[in-house]
This record gives structure tokens, sequence and C-alpha cells, in this order.
């Protein structure tokens, strides 16, 4: 888990999802950084996954992973409001 500092400039940071879709779904750039809305790398976002931290993906097909813009619209308000 993170400490105070750590989660204080995460939370500073965090985008505000203007740039996901109203709804559907988005793949892992859209979601990690650099590109993405939150600021965690890729090894973070799939170590979170499997903590229970940071939603589950779908499987879209055999070689598409994707998760439900709800789902990370509702993770970045989780954070805004902790």
């Amino acid at each position: 888990m993170f400490d105070k500092t750590e989660m204080d400039m995460q939370q500073q940071n965090i985008g505000t999802g203007a740039n996901l879709p109203s709804e559907g779904y988005v793949r892992i750039g859209k979601i990690v950084a650099p590109d993405g809305v939150i600021p965690v790398s890729r090894a973070t976002w799939w170590a979170g996954i499997k903590s229970g931290r940071f939603p589950q993906s779908v499987k879209l097909g055999p070689n598409t992973t994707a998760w439900r813009v709800q789902d990370i619209r509702a993770l970045i308000a989780k954070f805004a409001t902790q």
C-alpha cells in the first residue's frame, strides 16, 4: 500500500476521465501512464487487479483485454474522495 505522501501525490495526478468515452470499453493504454488517466505503471495496474484494488478486466477476444468505462470512472471518483 502507499504511504500518505504517495497517495496525496497520486490523487493530484489522477485525471478527470475527460479523455474517456462516455460508455463502452477502454484498453490499458487509455488507463495507465504515460497517456492514461491513472498515474501508475502497467505492472502496478496488474498487481492492483490481482489484489482487488483495481477493477477486473473483460476479455473481448482471444488477444483483446479491456475495462468497462464505468468501472474506470468509479475508480477515479473513489480516488477523488479519499
